[in-house]
C-alpha cells in the first residue's frame, strides 16, 4: 500500500449542537478515486474545503505531503481581477505546465476563452473554474458538485478525462451513473462519522443498508442485555458489593450508550398531491416552430402528450430543450404551428433557476404563500412545521430566511411547496440539481407512481432511465438545428435506437454503394427487389427474447442471494464473486436487448 498524499484524521467540528463532524477521516493515496457521500448538511462540502486548507477543524490532524499540489473545485468561483476566462483558467497554472492545456480544455467545455467572467451564466461559470483546476494535472483533484449545470456531453467528456487523468480524486456528485463510471472507492459521511469501503460507488448503497441493519441489530442486542442487567439488579442473588458497585456501572454505560445513539438521519415522506383527473389529451402540438434572429430553435415538431405519459427532454446546453418546454406548456407562442392544452389542468412547475425563491422569505412564508401556519395537502390541513419534518427540516427552522440553507435544502425546500399544491401536470426543470442522493431517490419514486404528467428536463442519465416513458432529443446533438426527435423509453434505449439507426444508415448506404459500383443499372420501370434477412439474423430474432428472459431470471436469482444482509459478513468472497457474476450478466442483457432492437428494426425496415 502507498504511503497516503493527504490524510485527515479524527476531524471534529461543531457550529453548536450537534457536531457535523465527529471523528471523520479521509485518506487519499496515488491514484485514489473516491467519491463522498452523504445526506446533504452531512458535512461532505466543509471536509473536502479542508481537504483543500480552506477551512481548519476544531480538534484532529491533518497532514498533506509537502510536494504534492492540490486543486479545489470552487462551488462560487471567484473572477475579480481577470478580464477573460482564458486569464483566470491560466492563472490556475503552475511552473512547467503545459498552457495548451487550457485552451484544450476550454474548447471541450464549450469556451472560446474570450468570453467576460462577469457575464457568465452559473453553467459557464462552472466550466471555467473546471479548466482551472483540471490544466494544471494536479496530484489531488477535489471536485465538489462538479456535473452540476453541465449538459449530457459534457459530463460524458469529463468521465472520460477524469478516468484518464493520473490525479488522486475525491468527488461529491449526485449524479449516480458519474460516479459509477469514475470512482473505485467510497466514503460515507455519517452522523458525524466516516466509513470506507473500497470500491465504487456501484457497491455503496448494498454495503451502506447491510451496515445500518448490523447497527440495528447491535442496538438491540444492547437493550435486551440492559434489560438482563436491570433484571440482575432487582432480584439477583446479593453478590459482594464491590462486584454489585462494578454491575451498576457497567449499566449505566450501557444505558448512555444506547441512549446516545443516533439513528441514520430520516427519509423525505412525500407524494404528490393529486388534483381532478385532467383530460385524455393532456397537449397536441402540431407543427411548431421557433426562431431567434437567424437561429431555429423548433423547427416543425409534432407531438400528442396523453394523461400520464412521463417525457423527458435531453440535449446539450443552449439546444433549446427549455424554449420548447415552454411551448409545449403554452409559457411562450411559437412562430408557426399550433399547441392546445388539454382540459382540467393543474400545472406545478420547478424552475431550474430557482427564481421562486425570495431568499428573504421564511421557509414557513414561502411554504403557506404567507397564510399563516397551516397548508393544504391532499385535502387535509397540516401545520407547516409538521409538514417540513417530511422534508428533514427541523421545527425551528420554520423563521429562518431562505438565503441561510443550502443549495440542497433550497432544492428540497422547492420540492416541498410544489409537491403540496394539487397537481396533475408536473413540469420540473432540471430538479436534480443540488439534491443528495436518498431525495433523489424518492423524488425518481414520486415521479413513476405519479397518477398526472410529467414533463422533465435533465442532464441525469439514471434519473431518465428511471422515471421517463419517452424521451425527446435534439435529432443532430453535435450541432442542434431545430430539428426534434421524440424515442420511446429512457436515455439508454434512446441511446440503443440512435445507435441502431445510424449502424443501419451505414450498412444501407454501404450497399448502395456497392450495389451502384458493381451491378448493372436497372431500368427505371423495374420494381425494386424487398431485402431479406439472412438464416442467422432470423436465427437470432427469434431466440434473442428467450435467452434475455432466461438471463432476467439467472439476474433475479442473483439479486435474491446479494439481498441476504448477512452474505457480506458471513461470505465476503462469495459476496464479491455474486456481484461479479451480477454484473457480467446485466452487461450481457443490456448486449442482447440492443442487438433484439436493431434486428427488430433492420426487419421492419426490409418489410416497408
Amino acid at each position: 500500500m502507498a504511503p497516503p498524499i493527504l490524510k485527515l484524521d479524527d476531524i471534529f467540528l461543531t457550529f453548536g449542537g450537534a457536531p457535523l463532524l465527529a471523528g471523520a477521516n479521509l485518506q487519499v493515496e496515488p491514484g485514489d478515486r473516491i467519491c463522498l457521500v452523504g445526506r446533504n448538511g452531512s458535512g461532505k462540502s466543509t471536509l473536502m474545503k479542508m481537504a483543500a486548507g480552506l477551512v481548519e477543524p476544531q480538534s484532529g490532524e491533518i497532514f498533506r505531503h509537502p510536494s504534492v499540489t492540490v486543486r479545489y473545485l470552487h462551488q462560487a468561483p471567484d473572477f475579480e481581477g481577470f478580464d477573460t476566462v482564458q486569464a483566470y483558467a491560466e492563472a490556475g497554472l503552475g511552473p512547467g505546465d503545459d498552457p495548451y492545456r487550457v485552451a484544450y480544455l476550454l474548447q471541450h467545455l464549450g469556451l472560446t476563452g474570450e468570453e467576460d467572467p462577469k457575464r457568465l451564466s452559473g453553467g459557464e461559470a462552472r466550466r471555467a473554474a473546471l479548466a482551472r483546476v483540471l490544466a494544471p494535472e494536479p496530484d489531488i483533484l477535489l471536485l465538489d458538485e462538479p456535473t452540476n449545470h453541465l449538459d449530457l456531453p459534457t459530463i460524458e467528456w469529463l468521465e472520460d478525462e477524469l478516468t484518464r487523468s493520473r490525479s488522486a480524486l475525491v468527488l461529491i456528485s449526485h449524479d449516480r451513473r458519474f460516479l459509477e463510471k469514475v470512482s473505485t472507492a467510497t466514503v460515507w459521511l455519517d452522523r458525524g462519522q466516516s466509513r470506507r469501503l473500497d470500491r465504487g460507488f456501484g457497491h455503496f448503497e448494498a454495503w451502506r443498508d447491510e451496515v445500518l441493519e448490523a447497527e440495528e441489530l447491535e442496538q438491540h442486542k444492547l437493550g435486551k442485555a440492559i434489560e438482563r442487567e436491570e433484571h440482575w439488579l432487582r432480584y439477583g442473588v446479593t453478590a459482594r458489593r464491590k462486584r454489585n458497585m462494578r454491575r451498576l456501572g457497567d449499566l449505566q454505560d450501557m444505558r448512555t450508550r444506547y441512549r446516545g445513539h443516533k439513528g441514520p438521519q430520516g427519509t423525505v415522506q412525500a407524494a404528490a398531491a393529486d388534483a381532478k383527473e385532467s383530460g385524455k389529451l393532456v397537449i397536441e402540438a402540431e407543427k411548431i416552430t421557433k426562431a431567434y434572429a437567424d437561429r431555429t430553435i423548433v423547427a416543425p415538431f409534432s407531438i400528442r402528450v396523453h394523461r400520464g405519459d412521463r417525457i423527458g427532454l435531453v440535449g446539450p446546453n443552449g439546444a433549446g430543450k427549455t424554449t420548447l418546454l415552454k411551448l409545449l406548456t403554452g409559457q411562450i407562442e411559437p412562430d408557426s404551428g399550433t399547441v392546445k392544452l388539454g382540459t382540467n389542468l393543474e400545472m406545478a412547475t420547478l424552475d431550474q433557476k430557482r427564481e421562486d425563491l425570495n431568499l428573504d422569505e421564511t421557509l414557513a412564508h414561502y411554504l403557506t404563500d404567507g397564510r399563516g401556519d397551516n397548508l393544504l395537502v391532499n385535502g387535509e390541513q397540516r401545520h407547516v412545521t409538521g409538514y417540513m419534518k417530511d422534508f428533514l427540516f427541523q421545527p425551528e427552522q420554520a423563521r429562518t430566511p431562505i438565503r441561510e440553507l443550502s443549495g440542497g435544502e433550497r432544492a428540497r425546500l422547492m420540492l416541498a411547496r410544489i409537491l403540496a399544491r394539487a397537481t396533475n401536470l408536473l413540469i420540473l426543470d432540471e430538479p436534480t440539481n443540488d439534491l443528495d442522493i436518498e431525495t433523489l431517490d424518492l423524488l425518481q419514486e414520486i415521479v413513476a407512481g405519479f397518477a398526472g404528467t410529467v414533463i422533465l428536463v435533465s442532464h441525469d442519465r439514471d434519473f431518465l432511465d428511471r422515471t421517463v416513458t419517452s424521451t425527446i432529443a435534439p435529432a443532430n446533438p453535435e450541432a442542434p438545428d431545430g430539428r426534434w426527435i421524440e424515442y420511446a423509453g429512457g436515455y439508454s434505449d434512446m441511446m440503443a435506437q440512435r445507435k441502431g439507426a445510424i449502424e443501419e444508415k451505414r450498412k444501407i448506404e454501404k450497399a448502395e454503394k456497392a450495389k451502384s459500383s458493381d451491378a448493372p443499372a436497372a431500368p427505371s420501370e423495374a420494381p425494386k427487389a424487398k431485402g431479406k434477412l439472412s438464416y442467422k439474423q432470423k436465427f437470432a430474432l427469434e431466440n434473442l427474447p428467450k435467452e434475455i428472459a432466461r438471463t432476467e431470471g439467472e439476474i433475479a436469482k442473483h439479486e435474491e442471494k446479494m439481498a441476504d444482509p448477512n452474505l457480506f459478513s458471513k461470505d465476503p468472497n462469495g459476496f464479491a464473486k455474486i456481484a461479479a457474476e451480477l454484473e457480467k450478466l446485466r452487461e450481457g442483457l443490456a448486449r442482447m436487448e440492443e442487438e433484439w432492437l436493431e434486428l427488430e428494426m433492420l426487419r421492419e425496415e426490409l418489410e416497408g
